[in-house]
């Protein structure tokens, strides 16, 4: 069915028909059971592989009672086959260096070694095979048709070529989809000025980054007497963090850009990792399941929770043979819907892509809130500047929330009045939106640090917290 097999064997110089809004029509557009009872065959072929060749697995089955020949259906998947965690990986890893005794090939077919960065931590160090590398960039580049890129467009890639997986894979994909690949990067001082000078100039038709750096990249093409939209960019896509798929994000980017915008991006072990990723005619993300099978689960039972209802991504690789990751909890947070969308493919819909994680949500004063869902109100906001901090205090009972928000610089320029008329509008907004009161202080337009990386913007720290409250408390008493 469409080069569908375990160990994948692509063709690498095949392309779809021009004018096709399909990669791989059949694979795309089957029936959804039909397609599970493909999974089911593509699970029960991944798990004989990985409890042969992995002792990591072995183990970790042998100790559940899991056998891959107990494996009759997906609720024996679900039911049987424990999850994954990030702390399992490294610890393998420190048990039988480098790569873990999840390695399922040779050392010396390892290809690419990439990895997290270790700032919090051992870091994990991700091989992935040279046969693997191929078909991560045939899978990207299906799905980056399926954004309505196609060969000989200009793809910009802009950001860091490191340890990180985004740009890696976003150049993997664009590279077999025969596109002119321009990888730009990021990071250094004084490129984001750069880049928007040769994106003027290229007009290329797709741009790749995090959401936090187009919007710095904006803001820098703004500083230096260009308009973003003259870059008559046609497709935008990002991963790396919550945003493309907020709609007050969303709309702000094609507002400033004029181009689609899409959201894509999973994890770097699940690389590829645009196995969820929205296309031309969908909002939020799809779940490409013969790609990498995606389940919704509730984090507590990691039972999958009925479509329209909210849990964390749990994902199985169906195509990779270096460091096949067999339910992978993510720790995200998003929404799924059963398909199909606009654009006529079959798959799930995450229609608010992956908005969060499990462990960054904080209690205020008994509601629940996610970073993003901030992100989003603020946005929504004319005289919102584009940054933000979130700090918490934990010294009481409940979190205590101040918020530090950049103003415009016409809304600075209008004088005090119209900053605290700001400040009352965002304290509004939160309350109206979210249910929740915070304290605000509006601070000078670019005196937050912006990135060009993932943004982090949540700061748990007390010492933070006191000098923003008394800060706050004299601009109240004057």
């Amino acid at each position: 069915m469409e080069q569908w097999s375990f160990p994948p064997d692509y063709d690498d110089d095949y392309l779809p028909p021009a004018g096709s809004r399909y990669w791989f029509e059949r694979r795309e557009t089957m029936p959804p059971g039909e397609r599970e009872r493909e999974i089911l065959a593509r699970l029960q072929e991944v798990c004989r592989y990985a409890y042969a060749r992995s002792a990591f697995y072995k183990r970790r089955w042998d100790a559940a009672g899991f056998h891959p020949d107990h494996l009759k259906s997906l609720e024996d998947f679900e039911d049987k086959v424990p999850v994954i965690r990030k702390a399992e990986l490294r610890e393998s890893q420190a048990a039988a260096p480098p790569f873990g005794d999840y390695l399922c090939v040779p050392d010396a077919d390892v290809f690419h070694v990439h990895g997290t960065s270790g700032t919090t931590g051992r870091p994990t160090a991700f091989a992935i095979g040279r046969d693997d590398w191929r078909g991560i960039a045939n899978a990207h580049a299906r799905i980056m048709w399926a954004m309505g890129l196609r060969p000989g467009d200009i793809v910009c890639v802009s950001a860091i070529f490191s340890l990180y997986m985004g740009s890696w894979g976003a150049l993997a994909g664009a590279e077999r989809l025969r596109a002119k690949v321009f990888p730009f990067g990021a990071g250094a001082a004084g490129m984001t000025a750069r880049c928007a000078q040769w994106l003027n100039d290229l007009k290329p038709a797709g741009f790749y980054s995090t959401p936090t750096y187009a919007l710095h990249l904006a803001q820098a093409a703004a500083d230096s007497g260009l308009n973003p939209r003259d870059f008559r960019l046609k497709v935008m896509f990002f991963s790396g963090e919550p945003g493309a798929s907020i709609p007050a994000i969303r709309d702000r980017l094609h507002e400033i850009f004029g181009a689609r915008i899409i959201d894509c991006g999973s994890m770097a072990e699940m690389t590829p990792w645009m196995n969820v990723a929205g296309s031309a005619e969908s909002g939020g993300m799809l779940a490409w399941q013969d790609i990498v099978y995606t389940e919704v689960c509730d984090p507590k039972t990691m039972r999958r929770v009925p479509y329209g209802q909210r849990g964390t991504p749990v994902y199985t690789h169906l195509e990779r043979t270096s460091q096949p990751m067999i339910r992978l909890l993510s720790g995200d947070l998003s929404l799924w819907e059963e398909g199909p969308s606009a654009c006529g493919r079959t798959y799930p819909i995450l229609p608010q892509g992956i908005f969060g994680r499990i462990d960054d949500m904080f209690t205020i004063r008994g509601e629940n809130v996610y970073p993003s869902e901030i992100d989003s109100a603020l946005n929504e906001l004319a005289r919102y500047g584009g940054e933000h901090r979130i700090v918490i205090s934990r010294e009481a009972a409940m979190d205590e929330l101040l918020l530090r928000v950049e103003a415009t610089l016409a809304t600075e320029s209008q004088g005090a009045e119209t900053l605290a008329a700001f400040r009352a509008e965002v304290e509004r907004k939160l309350n109206q939106v979210l249910g929740l009161r915070a304290a605000i202080e509006i601070v000078a337009h670019g005196s937050l640090p912006r990135t060009d990386f993932k943004a982090r913007r949540v700061i748990d720290d007390r010492a933070v917290f006191r000098d923003m409250q008394a800060a706050i408390d004299r601009a109240g008493r004057r």
